[in-house]
């Protein structure tokens, strides 16, 4: 028997299943699994009501919230696609992303209404603007989200037959190598993400998932899908803010979250963090960039939190790896579990990796020699939107080529030593910045820290490190810049030692909470040159 694998069936599962448990929390109100699968229904078919069909684009624009989570499913059971937008892109990136998606209509929460009406003369194709929320400000006529909703019965809508290789959700990358690119997702791609999910991190009903990560980014980790197939209970945080992020956890005994880094660094910095009771969490999984076994170990002795480290990119829908410890590596001394437990980490299952030199050819399985990092699997994507010299570029000989280079040991524990991008190649030697940024992390007064490139004129570039210290670390900036710079020549050969580094208050970030080093990048490309490597 074959049955089309979509996501379609995690929200089928979890009403019969479970239809009185408690689905969603957000802002203080619930709705249990017969009322959230009601209002997916009646999403469908006020969307059918103004137009929309199978192929159609539907855009939001939103921060987390209950009606972005419905859309994840009433968009796709018409046939249409989900167009989640990154709500810290600037107005040139929305009209790029909209003209090019050629999206019909876009949900907007009222914060961004202006920002849209400002480029919707350059919008045709664009043919409802629809206010999520009411308009506090009063700038816009016509029904809101919810009064939509109100005018459509709860029955099942009448979905189209689903073929699972077609297009469900569409992402954009961030663009910061060019245009933005649009990642096709499909049902298949959806659904075994969300399978390969329950089965790794061992999701099931009594879950309480907190979405501290933004639900536009990268198919939110797959937890809209994840989390509703089990019948567990989705905690909406709006935007991410640590003191909110405790309250939820330790109100609604939230079990599971999906983090980056920096919002780790946020919470662990958090005052008084040690006198709240968190202890319903059972894991917490970090990934976005790599985290430090610092941060790791941090998480785990001080909160008491399993910790684990994820890989992945959008075009793996987006999780490909897991660095769970092994039952061999369990007894080994703390600093190297910990090393490993921030790893990259072995394939999930359903994934397969290599790691291969400039010719193709896998690298020696010895943990030190680099490669490109390739997968291939039932996650990876369709390809990029309406640009087929992308999708040939990146998917070539049945695998997705990811642009980071990695390393690979005996027991086929990736490491990223970082994006290609990234490397910093100082005469003729390859440096980590990732590496570097892990040894600044173990000095107690760095909170944040980015490692770049900027030019040498005797070197070709050389590491500058840029350091967001602990609150009250930095009454002399300059006394602990040159701490931190001999704590790196301490530990590291000195070519890989950053000749200066700079105390800084804030380091700029994507609205995912990566840092943007492309920015920084630009910041300090005319840096000064250096003599001290060597």
């Amino acid at each position: 028997m074959r049955v089309p694998q979509t996501p379609l069936r995690a929200l089928d599962r979890a009403v019969s299943l479970f239809p009185g448990k408690r689905a969603v929390w957000c802002e203080g109100r619930t709705w249990t699994y017969a009322d959230f699968f009601g209002r997916v229904q009646q999403l469908s078919r006020a969307l059918a009501a103004l137009g929309v069909g199978p192929g159609d684009r539907v855009a939001y624009l939103s921060y987390n919230c209950h009606r972005l989570l419905e859309g994840y499913f009433a968009v796709p059971q018409m046939g249409a696609i989900l167009l989640p937008l990154n709500i810290r892109l600037l107005a040139q990136d929305f009209r790029v992303i909209l003209r090019h998606s050629g999206a019909r209509l876009l949900f907007v929460h009222p914060d961004f209404l202006e920002t849209v009406e400002a480029i919707r003369p350059d919008l045709p194709e664009l043919e409802h603007v629809l206010l999520l929320e009411p308009d506090p400000r009063g700038r816009a006529e016509g029904p809101t989200y919810d009064q939509l909703l109100e005018a459509q019965p709860r029955d099942p809508y009448p979905r189209p037959e689903v073929d699972e290789d077609d297009v469900a959700e569409l992402f954009y990358t961030s663009g910061t190598t060019g245009q933005p690119k649009g990642v096709m997702l499909t049902h298949r791609n959806l659904y075994a993400l969300a399978l390969q999910m329950v089965g790794a991190l061992q999701f099931d009903e009594p879950d309480v998932h907190l979405h501290s990560l933004p639900m536009y980014h990268a198919n939110g980790w797959g937890a809209p899908q994840t989390v509703t197939l089990v019948g567990g209970t989705h905690v909406m945080l709006p935007r991410f803010q640590a003191a909110q992020a405790v309250e939820r956890i330790e109100a609604l005994g939230v079990t599971t979250a999906y983090m980056v880094p920096t919002m780790v660094i946020e919470l662990l910095n958090l005052p008084g963090l040690e006198s709240r009771d968190l202890r319903s969490m059972r894991r917490l999984v970090v990934g976005g960039a790599a985290p430090s076994p610092t941060m790791a170990r941090e998480v785990t002795e001080r909160l008491g939190w399993p910790f684990v480290a994820a890989y992945g990119l959008t075009e793996s829908s987006p999780v490909a790896t897991f660095a769970f410890l092994r039952s061999w590596q369990r007894g080994e001394e703390p600093e190297q579990r910990y090393r490993r437990m921030a790893s990259t980490g072995q394939p999930m299952p359903g994934v397969e990796a290599r790691v291969v030199d400039l010719a193709g050819r896998d690298v020696p399985l010895d943990g030190r020699t680099p490669g490109e990092l390739l997968l291939r699997g039932d996650t990876v994507m369709k390809g990029y939107w309406n640009n087929p010299e992308a999708t040939a570029e990146a998917i070539r000989d049945g695998w997705l080529h990811t642009g980071d280079v990695a390393t690979m040991d005996a027991d086929r524990f990736i490491q990223i030593v970082d994006r290609k991008k990234d490397i910093i190649i100082s005469g003729g030697e390859n440096i980590s910045s990732i590496e570097v940024e892990d040894t600044l992390y173990a000095h107690p007064a760095v909170m944040e820290c980015a490692v770049i490139a900027v030019p040498d004129a005797k070197w070709g570039e050389r590491p500058l490190a840029l350091v967001v210290p602990k609150p009250g670390a930095a009454a002399d900036r300059a006394a602990l810049a040159e701490e931190l710079r001999l704590w790196c020549r301490d530990r590291l050969a000195h070519f890989k030692a950053p000749d200066r580094v700079e105390i800084v208050d804030s380091l700029p970030k994507t609205g995912t909470g990566k840092i943007q080093k492309n920015v920084l990048r630009e910041m300090y490309r005319e840096a000064a040159p250096s003599d001290r490597a060597g």
